[in-house]
């Protein structure tokens, strides 16, 4: 007797592997451990009563019994990703909690006050906002979308581009008029830069592009923070060079009370909006995200991503 207690994700699991042949090739795409692969394969075929792959120490190839399994198992996905979209497409109203975090000088300034007009707009939402300089596990601790600057390192998320920006360095005339302003990348040894730890990027290296490429100079300093908040006002008030987003800076450098240090160098920073589902997977998530990017772009809370 077959026994039924299986899930979808043996299914789409079943399904990778017999696409790429490959447990681990299967593991990378699907952004989980060759261990879990087998586990849940095996899993599979002791529910179904049936070996659904050949296995050897250098390749996985699938039996004819699996290959029945296979049409079997693609059909039930493609039932179950219909269902899922012609649910969002029904919900016409979004509703429901959208838990949301971003890192702290971009949500007070940027995305707090968009989500508050997205609410005008949704009444049925109901939206948490969580600010953290870290970043977070979206899946373990429970967020719907994290808004992100930079790289993003975790293959099982999606990431739904915001907008185009660069970090640049930048630092008080007051601090250059004492210590001059550097010629080289090398010069930034001989300064003091103000570290941040920040979401995506080591502490103390700092991986800028320019005239040469991609060059990692490694710096350091007495002053370092893992808030945003200590590390923009240290450099405003003089103390040395930081390295921010072009958006963070924009009004410091329009209003002359920052100015830009080696400004053929800079640091690719995107914004991207991460979830780990599609967004045709729930209604309230596509209009969250289209929202952000459209405020995030044009808006009244748009982020000057334009730098002299």
């Amino acid at each position: 007797m077959v026994n039924t207690q299986w899930e979808l994700i043996d299914l789409r699991v079943f399904c990778c592997v017999a696409r790429r042949s490959s447990f681990n090739a299967a593991a990378v795409e699907l952004g989980i451990s060759p261990a879990y692969v087998s586990k849940r394969v095996a899993g599979l075929e002791k529910a179904l009563g049936l070996a659904l792959f050949h296995r050897t120490t250098r390749r996985v190839s699938i039996t004819d019994e699996g290959e029945t399994a296979l049409l079997w198992a693609r059909k039930v996905l493609d039932t179950a990703d219909s269902l899922t979209q012609e649910v969002g497409r029904t919900r016409a109203t979004p509703s429901g909690t959208l838990r949301i975090s971003t890192s702290l000088r971009l949500g007070r300034n940027h995305v707090g006050h968009i989500l508050a007009r997205l609410k005008l707009q949704y009444p049925e939402l109901d939206i948490w906002l969580e600010l953290v300089d870290r970043r977070v596990d979206v899946l373990g601790e429970g967020f719907d979308i994290d808004i992100r600057v930079g790289d993003i390192s975790e293959p099982y998320l999606v990431a739904h581009p915001v907008a185009r920006s660069v970090r640049v360095l930048c630092a008080a005339p007051s601090y250059l008029a004492r210590r001059g302003m550097p010629k080289t990348l090398a010069d930034l040894a001989q300064h003091d830069c103000l570290l941040f730890r920040d979401r995506d990027q080591a502490y103390g290296v700092w991986r800028l592009e320019g005239p040469q490429g991609v060059e990692s100079v490694k710096v350091t300093s007495t002053l370092g923070s893992n808030h945003s908040d200590a590390v923009h006002n240290w450099a405003v008030d003089g103390h040395g060079i930081v390295l921010l987003s072009s958006w963070d800076v924009a009004a410091r450098l329009k209003d002359g009370s920052m100015q830009r240090v080696l400004p053929a160098y800079h640091q690719q920073a995107n914004v991207w909006a991460v979830t780990a589902t599609r967004l045709g997977n729930s209604a309230k998530l596509k209009v969250c995200v289209d929202f952000l990017v459209q405020e995030l772009t044009q808006g009244a809370f748009a982020l000057d991503t334009v730098v002299e």
